[in-house]
């Protein structure tokens, strides 16, 4: 085991003389502390405690020789913070950041997660698994206890208040392939796929378990102990006012999270759907390497599917807020999730498209009257995608009415995924025929009505039996 001892006294050591700094806050930067007489002293002391073949993320090359990184040592521990806390005569916990920064370079380079903060709002303390993802509500503790000195959260100016985002529902999983060290990608750095549509997989569940709108509200990298980049400009807020008892009304920043709640007695429900739901969408995508054409399709088209709805959501902050410029846009991510998912490898595709999608996806709904309804709005929609995909002029239509077809329609297409998800065989068989059979009559009951009541009557969303 590992002599923590001198590695500690030298951290309590460097901020006793921290004390003694005349505090300007542009000249006491981090390159400038590592250009103290005394930062060899805490420098030695870390070489002492955490050798480089052990811990190879503190160090880097200088002339030749292997030393430990003023980076890492004050950025990304946090002892540089506290330092400077200590140089303006702030009350800082010294005992609690030299425990922390032992912890820092002595323990193993934990593994770099993907974290997505999500708007809505669920009992602190949920937990929920979607595959390889969790879903988790923290409090604002655990959430400290993330970063890599977690004592000084609250004592710098401009940090994040974590009671923020005490029962934000945040999806996390880890990235193997990524090193603890490295910074990760963010949210328009042209790095890689928008989150929605590579971690979609995790967010389909839960848009197809309510039927309100679900966002992508931030996307931060997580290196438990080392690394919680999540920031104060990258959570969405709101003012509300409250009233004390005597009357007096105070004006309080809460974070912005719409109408996606789940409450402490709907749990087990939302797990066992997502159980449920994650599982289908497992089997489906296990043909993305078969060598099969049906189930290779299949995985190809419920991704396209998936990200198209996600794009939609993403870009959809509330159903009757919608940029006029993108309505149209956010109209056709819908239809094409619709067609990935309701076309079949072996169609001809020279003619009679829109009424075999119209017709499929009708026939996923148990009476004449929703059916009729259903192909009604299919056949609206895959018009208006056609005219403004040849580049016609959509018919006029008063905003708000636009508005109620889009939201809809959304709510449409979410039903269409969820039931596909639920009637696509898990062998080498297309769905395409069931559909077709079912909507000229046959066998309707056993292939389709059957499985149906099954799932919606085991596992239903938050909003619906089947109907």
């Amino acid at each position: 085991m590992e002599d923590t001892s001198q590695l500690r006294q030298a951290v309590l050591t460097w901020l006793e003389q921290a004390r003694n700094l005349s505090y300007e806050p542009r000249a006491i930067t981090d390159v400038a502390l590592a250009a103290l007489p005394e930062w060899e002293a805490l420098s030695n002391a870390v070489v002492w405690a955490a050798s480089i073949s052990d811990h190879r993320d503190l160090y880097g090359k200088v002339d030749g020789d292997w030393l430990p990184r003023w980076s890492s040592l004050l950025s990304a521990s946090g002892l540089g913070d506290a330092t400077r806390l200590v140089a303006q005569g702030v009350k800082v916990p010294v005992e609690d950041v030299a425990d922390s920064f032992v912890a820092f370079c002595t323990a193993p380079a934990p593994a770099m997660e993907n974290w997505l903060l999500l708007s809505g709002d669920l009992p602190e303390g949920a937990r929920i698994e979607l595959g390889r993802y969790t879903l988790q509500a923290f409090t604002a503790e655990e959430l400290r206890q993330l970063g890599p000195m977690p004592a000084l959260y609250g004592l710098k100016p401009g940090g994040l208040d974590l009671k923020l985002l005490a029962g934000a529902p945040f999806i996390h999983a880890p990235d193997p392939d990524r090193a603890s060290d490295r910074s990760g990608g963010r949210w328009f750095d042209f790095t890689g796929p928008r989150p929605e549509a590579q971690h979609w997989r995790a967010l389909l569940p839960l848009i197809l378990w309510s039927p309100e709108l679900l966002h992508v509200d931030a996307v931060f990298d997580v290196a438990r102990g080392r690394d919680f980049d999540l920031h104060p400009n990258r959570v969405p807020t709101t003012f509300q006012i409250y009233e004390d008892r005597h009357g007096r009304q105070e004006e309080v920043e809460v974070r912005e999270w719409g109408g996606f709640y789940i409450t402490p007695a709907e749990i087990p429900r939302l797990r066992a759907f997502c159980t449920a739901v994650t599982a289908k969408i497992d089997a489906v995508m296990v043909g993305a390497v078969s060598s099969r054409k049906v189930p290779k399709q299949r995985a190809r088209r419920l991704e396209r599917a998936a990200r198209h709805l996600l794009q939609a959501y993403q870009r959809t902050r509330s159903d009757y807020s919608v940029w006029e410029q993108e309505a149209d846009e956010l109209h056709l991510d819908y239809v094409i999730a619709l067609e990935a998912l309701m076309a079949s490898p072996n169609d001809d595709h020279a003619e009679g498209i829109s009424e075999r999608i119209r017709s499929r996806a009708s026939a996923m709904f148990p009476t004449p009257a929703l059916r009729d309804r259903v192909e009604i709005r299919v056949q609206t929609a895959y018009r208006a995608r056609s005219r403004y995909v040849h580049g016609d002029v959509l018919k006029d239509q008063d905003e708000s009415e636009k508005l109620t077809d889009l939201h809809n329609l959304r709510l449409l297409v979410r039903q269409i995924v969820l039931r596909w998800l639920v009637l696509t065989p898990n062998d080498h068989e297309d769905l395409a025929p069931r559909l077709d059979a079912a909507a000229d009559g046959t066998d309707r009951e056993h292939t389709i009505d059957e499985p149906l009541r099954a799932f919606f009557s085991t596992t239903p969303p938050q909003d619906s039996e089947y109907e």
